[in-house]
């Protein structure tokens, strides 16, 4: 195995800092488990989480002469294994590792992997590595999903096709819990529309109320908007004649993360 340079004590710090972090950072617990796992010494365990690990990561790293120890460490702690039904949380402890490993010219996929990547030698740089558009969105708690369908876009901030898989997946959930089999605009119909029974195969409320009617006809309408506005657009159009900045990516995203909650929640009537 090759042996990796060291890190210096900024990065290595930087590194502690997140992973120790108070509030979003793993447990006193849980950094004993990996030390252990990951058979680094453990001396600094009476201070605080950040100290420790610095501590041990610092004497892991001086004993081998090398960064291979603390990067195994790191791999181990981000493990996609320990963050099943935990997106949220190891998207943004990723993007926030990446901030600083982009300076040691590694980069942490999203298998858990590290790999080889360009040095980072400034902080645009760095943020760039770390793809700012999918820790925005991370960061403003969007669907899984929307995460999950557009993930390969999103790390080469491919705002076009970013956009286009996840219209994509609000197409194959409706599919999914209204049991249909068509798409765009007549799978919206078929699933949410009210038609002459006034019953959805899928109810965004009771519809008890016209307000609630009214509710759920928005709700239809916006999905439809989406899928119009979106994505028979960057079905049909070149990439080159459709601009998409970060930030309409952005908005469009939180948008269908909005629609994916509210799918979630939709109820299965017995209308046919």
């Amino acid at each position: 195995m090759v042996a990796e340079p060291k890190l210096s004590n900024a990065h290595l710090q930087a590194l502690c800092d997140i992973i120790g972090d108070t509030d979003t950072g793993l447990t006193g617990s849980e950094i004993g488990r990996c030390l252990v796992s990951c058979n680094i010494g453990d001396p600094y365990s009476g201070t605080t989480k950040r100290h420790r690990l610095f501590g041990a990561l610092r004497a892991k790293q001086d004993a081998d002469v090398c960064a291979n120890g603390v990067l195994a460490f790191v791999k181990h702690v981000m493990d996609p294994v320990r963050y099943v039904g935990q997106t949220v949380e190891f998207e943004m402890r990723r993007s926030a590792l990446n901030m600083v490993l982009a300076f040691c010219g590694v980069v942490l996929g999203e298998d858990g992997g590290l790999h080889r990547a360009k040095t980072a030698r400034t902080v645009s740089e760095a943020e760039a590595s770390a793809s700012l558009l999918r820790k925005a969105l991370v960061e403003r708690r969007v669907h899984e999903d929307v995460l999950k369908f557009c993930g390969a876009e999103l790390v080469a901030d491919n705002y076009f096709h970013a956009v286009f898989e996840a219209t994509k997946s609000v197409a194959e959930k409706l599919r999914e819990r209204a049991c249909l089999a068509s798409d765009g605009g007549k799978l919206v119909d078929e699933a949410l529309g009210l038609g002459t029974s006034g019953v959805p195969r899928l109810a965004f409320n009771t519809l008890r109320t016209e307000s609630e009617r009214k509710e759920h006809t928005g709700l239809m309408n916006l999905i439809k908007g989406v899928f119009g506005a979106f994505r028979n657009t960057t079905a049909h159009r070149p990439k080159i004649y459709w601009r998409m900045t970060e930030q309409d990516a952005l908005d469009v995203l939180t948008t269908i993360s909005l629609v994916h909650r509210r799918l979630d929640d939709a109820v299965r009537t017995h209308a046919l």
